[in-house]
């Protein structure tokens, strides 16, 4: 009886599996506004056209990303739940000294949807510095330390701000905020000085001139706006950021073919021209890539991001 009864529940779950989606799918995106809400709300509307339900798109922002994060460790493993969050999740484990979750035993990785490049270093407009090496004296020379913007404390943008003072012996002033978006507005707004910042969120504030782009921290100029120079090109060689990243996991224990499934479908999208038009839009390039490939990137990204912090003389707190 047992044994019928076990082959029965297999049989089921099987069953279930085959047939996902047949309800709505939660998206929580580990931010408010910003890089990866814009990037997941264009993958979620292409999978729900594709895949037949719903994918609701939901922002649960804080504490860099780890109030979404934990939402997603705590959820049933069925394929109901996924989250998006920038390499943020990555950079977390370098710089608390605990979390509500195991970084790489609480997830599933899905795949990585998007890379960055690089990260754009953009000055509001009422500063007067037109140059890198403008800036840098301007920064030194200023009475009072300038004030730059993040998405919250211990995610790319902040790691490349501590990065940058220490070679450049600034000492600027984090000002954080809950996701890229209100991050951005702020130096639009004049509230802070300075900031490094995703494509994403930037790129269309830069486009219509509400904020000025001094340099790019990858070794190539950025093809949506290759009138900026690199790092390199701007006067600091040494100075060489990543972008950063946006990628879907599912928590832990989620059946192995829902997950392929979800990687098979996210790569249907991110071929489709229409959507690879709005990437580009956005400065951000399709990756895709495989969860096995995806989970051995996850790893290798935690200890480079945790060595870059204790070259910038971070301590987890």
């Amino acid at each position: 009886m047992r044994t019928l009864l076990a082959a029965a529940l297999v049989l089921a779950t099987a069953a279930a599996q085959a047939q996902y989606p047949n309800r709505a799918v939660r998206v929580i995106v580990a931010a408010q506004t910003g890089g990866p809400d814009i990037v997941a709300r264009v993958v979620a509307a292409e999978l729900q056209a594709q895949m037949g339900q719903p994918f609701v798109v939901e922002n649960q922002g804080g504490a860099n990303g780890i109030v979404g994060a934990t939402t997603v460790a705590k959820a049933a493993p069925d394929g109901y739940t996924l989250l998006v969050y920038s390499s943020g999740f990555v950079i977390n484990p370098a710089m608390h000294k605990s979390l509500p979750y195991d970084t790489e035993k609480d997830f599933t990785p899905v795949t990585n949807l998007v890379s960055n490049g690089g990260l754009f270093f953009a000055v509001t407009n009422s500063l007067p510095p037109k140059t890198l090496q403008e800036f840098i004296t301007y920064a030194k020379n200023s009475p009072t330390p300038l004030a730059y913007s993040t998405p919250g404390v211990g995610n790319t943008w902040h790691l490349a701000m501590e990065v940058f003072d220490h070679m450049t012996g600034l000492k600027m002033t984090h000002v954080p905020y809950k996701g890229g978006g209100p991050a951005t507005a702020a130096l639009v707004s004049g509230e802070v000085q300075v900031m490094f910042a995703s494509p994403a969120p930037l790129m269309p504030h830069y486009k219509s001139g509400k904020v000025r782009v001094l340099a790019f921290t990858s070794d190539k100029r950025h093809p949506a706006a290759p009138e900026v120079p690199t790092t390199a090109e701007a006067g600091l060689p040494q100075y060489r950021h990543d972008g950063g990243w946006f990628g879907m996991f599912a928590p832990a224990n989620t059946p192995a073919d829902i997950v392929e499934k979800l990687w098979r479908e996210v790569q249907i999208a991110e071929k489709k021209p229409a959507v690879l038009e709005r990437f580009k839009a956005l400065g951000v390039d399709p990756v895709a890539d495989s969860p096995a490939d995806y989970k051995k990137f996850i790893a290798a990204e935690i200890k480079a991001y945790a060595e870059q912090a204790r070259l910038a003389g971070i301590k987890p707190e």
